[in-house]
């Protein structure tokens, strides 16, 4: 009985020192887990301080818009999506006597655009059209609104308030993306540029109410106003990660009202116009030309409107989710 009982203490101390040793052996793994996980952020952040190129003319012209497009360097073959706002009725929209020629000189270039949320002249998809031929957009290249049957739906990776974000359903069909945005203020976001050319522009008119309800299916034009904001970092993000790099950007800052293309009538520009930018990350490119508002003599106007929407956040959550890096090398391609 003795014999049985110290065997049987034996055999407990057994089972704790092996209790001891696994939760020893636990700490340690769980130790070295959260030191990878610390150095994946450390990469993340590393990651972040990446210098992007911008390139840059002070010359607003059709020459000056394809010098600094052939800065880039750019390797695109197949399909060319070109997409640009088709601009409301009276709106300051890119002109096609400033961007023909660049649009042009792809193989198979089509201008993609899609539907409005909000009404106006572009709501539905047979006055869309009417106003692409108005503007002049039918007569330098073919015109696809994109979300004409319907969506087509991305994930989004790394997101806090959206988890898949909906584009036209004609997204897919398109090989590169030249995204070609109209630099100015937004009623809504502050200022509209590259980013919010890539995720409300490219979002079906189902894909913008989803944007601006931030995910939720409520109001579009009621609620958190960051989450707005992050909700469109978002919905770009899911854009750039399908595409692959089979994507650039080009912002026009002239006419630079405190009013977007979608405003068919917009305040009249106080303010100087700049240059035409471009870089193949549409963070850098919405930073440089933040900071060359900022910089301008006349830019108070354009400021005050992105300051009271919040709308630096826009870049400080699309570094955040690793859409781009806000900082940058400027090249001025005229120098």
């Amino acid at each position: 009985m003795k014999k049985l009982r110290y065997l049987s203490w034996i055999l407990i101390i057994i089972v704790l020192m092996g209790g001891c040793s696994s939760k020893q052996q636990g700490d340690e793994d769980d130790l070295m887990q959260n030191e990878a996980v610390e150095e994946e952020i450390e990469d993340g952040e590393e990651g972040q301080e990446e210098m992007s190129i911008v390139y840059m003319s002070e010359e607003i012209s059709a020459d000056s818009l394809i010098a600094v497009y052939d800065a880039l360097d750019a390797q695109i073959e197949g399909n060319v999506a070109v997409k640009l706002s088709t601009g409301e009725p009276g709106s300051n929209y890119l002109r096609t006597d400033l961007i023909g020629e660049l649009i042009q000189s792809f193989d198979h270039p089509t201008i993609v655009e899609c539907n409005t949320a909000y009404g106006g002249q572009r709501a539905n998809t047979a006055m869309h059209y009417q106003v692409a031929e108005d503007h002049g957009y039918t007569s330098i290249a073919d015109v696809d609104i994109m979300d004409e049957e319907g969506s087509m739906t991305l994930p989004v990776y790394g997101g806090t308030r959206l988890s898949e974000n909906y584009v036209g359903s004609h997204f897919e069909n398109y090989d590169y993306y030249v995204v070609l945005s109209h630099f100015k203020g937004h009623s809504m976001a502050g200022y509209g540029g590259a980013i919010k050319n890539i995720s409300i522009g490219i979002a079906s008119s189902e894909g913008k109410a989803h944007i601006h309800s931030k995910g939720t299916g409520g109001s579009m034009w009621s609620g958190d106003q960051d989450a707005f904001l992050e909700s469109m970092a978002e919905a770009g993000k899911s854009v750039v990660d399908y595409l692959d790099g089979n994507i650039l950007y080009i912002n026009v800052m002239n006419r630079l009202s405190v009013d977007c293309d979608c405003d068919s009538s917009p305040a009249e520009p106080d303010m100087h116009d700049i240059g035409i930018l471009a870089s193949f990350d549409p963070v850098a490119l919405d930073q440089a030309c933040i900071d060359l508002v900022y910089s301008a003599a006349d830019g108070a106007s354009l400021v005050q409107r992105i300051e009271s929407r919040n709308g630096l956040h826009t870049l400080e959550h699309a570094q955040e989710i690793r859409l781009g890096s806000r900082i940058y090398q400027l090249v001025n391609i005229d120098e």
